[in-house]
């Protein structure tokens, strides 16, 4: 109950930004910045003026790093792995290109640009998988700071406004039909709402085909968080070899949310959820990870993020840009275009 108590205050003004955030975007005339953006600026911004006192921090921790793992979890809710088959070989095809990009080409850009290597793959994962979804899976697994989310966060967010308002442009120019358009959106821009705001912008069929191909791209996270589990492992291991002959247990293999998540996408799959719960809980589980957003905007200072200087931005950057390139690339060479 002390517990409880001690949580309450930082859990309910999270929870307050993240209402607020919500009824923010609701009030936009076009759906281009999503609340769990919103959620994150403002936090930043009340941080700015009013920093958190400890009695609020306590609930703040708890809800950027355990609510935002729990709501996680009930996102698997809202996939289903049959996804994969209905949408085919073509979109996986481009997707295995754009991953290998992101974190092939930005493993070397990130030592490029000397970022920290938990910044530098969470502006990957945010690029090649779905933005912030695939930021706050990430972030828990390799123990990454509040501040290193925002600026992945950040970074990824600035090109999705960029390709919201060119993608469809550049599609009418390049004279794509709606597959070929609403698969290269779903596999090129990086947040779910963003990936909407460029795909119907096109057409009514070309959003359809995005969102389908971004639900299965977003299935992605699922190995990409594995991977990041054993190199954490590893490298706490070669941090301090005596840990070695500890016995290793299993959910620090696997981390016991994502096995969760997993669970809850197969059970899914198996159609235990009827649409409306699945539904349901999708939306519980988007205004979760917006609270907890709000939590680490409200634990994050301006002045910290300024100390990364502007690597991460153009981190961002050249991995966006290589991702639509790639992506357009692909598409070619199969004969879609």
């Amino acid at each position: 109950m002390n517990k409880l108590y001690q949580i309450m205050p930082g859990f309910s003004l999270a929870i307050g930004i993240a209402l607020l955030a919500q009824w923010v975007e609701h009030l936009l005339p076009i759906h281009l910045i999503g609340s769990s953006v919103i959620a994150l600026f403002i936090g930043m911004s009340v941080h700015h003026f009013y920093p958190p006192s400890h009695r609020l921090k306590i609930g703040l921790n708890f809800t950027s790093k355990k609510v935002l793992k729990f709501s996680i979890i009930l996102l698997g809710a809202s996939l289903n792995i049959h996804t994969i088959l209905n949408v085919g070989k073509l979109s996986l095809t481009v997707m295995i290109f754009t991953l290998f990009t992101c974190f092939g080409v930005g493993y070397f850009v990130g030592k490029a640009l000397k970022l920290d290597w938990k910044l530098s793959n969470m502006i990957s994962a945010g690029t090649g998988i779905c933005g912030g979804s695939a930021i706050a899976a990430l972030a828990p697994v390799i123990e990454a700071e509040d501040k290193d989310i925002a600026y992945a966060m950040s970074a990824t967010f600035i090109f999705d406004i960029v390709m919201i308002i060119l993608f469809p442009i550049m599609g009418r120019f390049l004279g794509l039909n709606d597959m070929a358009y609403g698969l290269w959106a779903g596999t090129a821009v990086n947040d779910t709402s963003s990936v909407v705001a460029a795909s119907y912008a096109f057409s009514e069929a070309a959003g359809d085909f995005a969102v389908m191909v971004k639900l299965t791209r977003t299935l992605s996270i699922i190995p990409v968080v594995l991977i990041f589990s054993l190199i954490q492992l590893h490298i706490q291991h070669k941090n301090n070899p005596s840990s070695i002959r500890k016995k290793v247990s299993i959910h620090r293999l696997f981390p016991w949310f994502i096995l969760a998540f997993i669970g809850m996408a197969l059970v899914n799959s198996l159609g235990l959820f009827s649409a409306n719960f699945s539904l349901e809980l999708k939306e519980i589980s988007k205004f979760l990870m917006v609270s907890a957003l709000a939590a680490i905007g409200l634990n994050t200072n301006f002045h910290e993020l300024k100390k990364s200087g502007a690597g991460p931005m153009l981190h961002g950057f050249i991995i966006s840009a290589l991702v639509v390139m790639v992506a357009i690339s692909v598409e070619f060479f199969m004969g879609i275009i």
